[in-house]
């Protein structure tokens, strides 16, 4: 399977990926913990069918130590013992944040305020542009078709 264009190839593409991994590295480099950033991505691009992000943040929080069981438990994180309650009000603000056409009325006040129980500003604020952020990437990839399988952990820096 090939992508149906290949942006790390293309000028433009690879200066829109320059730009959008500087975004993320404001994230990354925040007090949102690490495993919070990776299972909110990981839920996201279920969600969204994003097949080249579901495996990269597969293997780079397994990578980063995540265990098996609580990745395969991001899709039924609500009946999953193995969250705590910080990392599920995480889930849940992704899953608003990223279903907002589904939902009449986008995130919920108290999907926010659940989330501003366990996180500061700072790490709200990262949280809400890691929602947004990882919507974008899943949605460039899954308009150009980005095949999945063959990440490795580390493979953009």
């Amino acid at each position: 399977m090939n992508a149906r264009l290949n942006l790390f190839a293309n000028a433009a593409g690879a200066k829109f990926f320059k730009y959008i991994n500087s975004a993320d590295k404001v994230i990354v480099g925040s007090t949102l913990p690490a495993a919070t950033q990776e299972l909110v991505k990981l839920r996201a691009s279920q969600i969204n069918g994003c097949g080249f992000c579901t495996d990269m943040h597969t293997k780079d929080a397994t990578h980063a130590g995540e265990t098996a069981i609580r990745l395969h438990m991001v899709a039924a994180w609500r009946e999953a013992t193995v969250f705590t309650e910080a990392e599920r009000a995480a889930l849940e603000l992704a899953e608003q944040g990223t279903r907002i056409a589904d939902a009449a009325g986008g995130v919920t006040d108290e999907a926010w305020a659940n989330a501003a129980k366990h996180y500061d500003e700072d790490q709200l604020a990262a949280l809400a542009m890691l929602i947004a952020l990882i919507n974008a990437y899943n949605r460039v990839n899954v308009i150009v078709q980005q095949p999945a399988g063959d990440y490795q952990p580390g493979q953009f820096g």
